[in-house]
């Protein structure tokens, strides 16, 4: 395993250098999203400055794998449909931007096994438990394919929760509307956590916790995006 883990790192780039391409779209979108959005995000000294990781994130719109890695000096990896590689300027975009291409035809394995290799490399990778946008702002239900990854990968995880993407760029919405957005990073589970929740047959325990933790960081940044909480 060691070997194959070793092999696969040399096809991956540095996982905590950013390239010049994600550099240049961070350094813009820092401007844009601080005047446009008023971007603001908490706990991102909890993130670990080397070593892999994984990020759960609520998902509130196609703004999120960006806002999530907007403030953090090291890249995030997210997966996205292979079929969104040949498009132009997306598909550049993507490739440069530390993103994984999955087939969804093979996406329950591929994906577990992509990601687990990229973490194990030393890379943050992020995933979204709802697997889809939420409707009306709040936090879905959880689909329990994150589970695999957990058990596979150990590493840190992190629950982070978003606020105010929903309003400022919804669903069938083709601008970018003008409102605060939020984030904020969570404490890490331990080790005994991990070990004790994501048991054979206490799936369900891992799911409702982490969904849990992800809840406790979206109310966290909503309540601070609306002025009940201090900077």
């Amino acid at each position: 395993m060691a070997e194959k883990v070793e092999k696969d790192s040399k096809t991956l780039p540095h996982p905590t250098r950013r390239n010049w391409h994600w550099l240049t779209i961070q350094f813009m979108l820092r401007l844009i999203f601080t005047f446009w959005l008023r971007y603001r995000a908490r706990g991102i000294e909890k993130v670990p400055e080397d070593g892999g990781a994984l990020f759960l994130i609520n998902h509130q719109s196609f703004l999120d794998p960006l806002l999530v890695g907007l403030p953090l000096q090291r890249p995030v990896s997210y997966l996205a449909r292979d079929t969104l590689f040949p498009v132009p300027v997306i598909g550049w975009v993507l490739r440069n931007t530390y993103v994984m291409p999955i087939n969804r035809d093979a996406a329950s394995t591929a994906s577990i096994r992509e990601a687990v290799r990229r973490m194990a490399h030393g890379f943050l990778v992020g995933i979204f438990p709802e697997g889809t946008r939420t409707t009306n702002g709040s936090v879905g239900e959880f689909k329990p394919g994150f589970v695999a990854l957990i058990r596979r990968a150990k590493v840190p995880v992190y629950p982070i929760g978003i606020a105010g993407a929903h309003e400022a760029y919804p669903r069938k919405k083709l601008l970018l509307r003008p409102r605060k957005v939020y984030v904020v990073f969570g404490d890490p589970f331990t080790d005994e956590e991990i070990a004790a929740l994501s048991k054979k047959g206490q799936e369900e325990n891992l799911v409702e916790e982490a969904r849990k933790r992800i809840v406790a960081c979206q109310e966290e940044a909503e309540a601070w995006r609306v002025g009940e909480l201090s900077s």
